[in-house]
């Protein structure tokens, strides 16, 4: 699988063995982790990647992504895909960083990059949602491109879906 690389980020497709190690806590020699990482949340994804990978084998490149700096190699966070595109080209994402490396714009650069990537795959629309109270998470979609489409009781859903593509 090949990395995709930003101005100040690269996003690592995450392998079996990798998710096995977040969710054991203990990366290997050569990965460093920002600490805070991996969250609860980056936990949960990579279990769920276990899962899907023992029962209709490895989604990539559609499947959970590491997010890290450029400049020192370290594991910031993570930004996924929670399946691959469905019948009529949909895709759903979730994203989070370390405590530490939040307000610097890396998740709004890590979205844009794997909503740049599901584009040029051929997905049609990306969506995402992010509770009422998280601000900062709805501004990262915003930046990134993804637009306010609704909302429930909890959360505010987000989309984006490229002129032309539709069906």
């Amino acid at each position: 699988m090949t990395d995709l690389v930003t101005e100040r980020l690269v996003l690592h497709p995450i392998s079996v063995a990798e998710a096995e190690q977040m969710v054991a806590g203990e990366p290997d020699a050569d990965t460093a982790w920002e600490p805070g990482f991996p969250a609860e949340d980056d936990v949960s994804v990579a279990g769920r990647f276990l899962e899907r990978c023992s029962a209709a084998g490895d989604p990539r490149p559609f499947g959970p992504y590491a997010i890290r700096r450029r400049s020192d190699h370290r594991v910031i966070g993570g930004v996924d895909f929670h399946s691959p595109p469905d019948e009529h080209g949909h895709v759903t994402i979730g994203y989070g960083v370390v405590p530490s490396a939040r307000g610097q714009g890396y998740a709004s650069e890590a979205l844009r990059a794997l909503l740049s990537f599901a584009r040029a795959a051929g997905v049609v629309s990306v969506k995402g949602d992010a509770d009422h109270d998280n601000i900062a998470s709805q501004r990262v979609m915003t930046a990134a491109g993804m637009r306010p489409v609704g909302e429930d009781e909890r959360v505010t859903y987000f989309a984006v879906t490229w002129a032309g593509t539709a069906t």
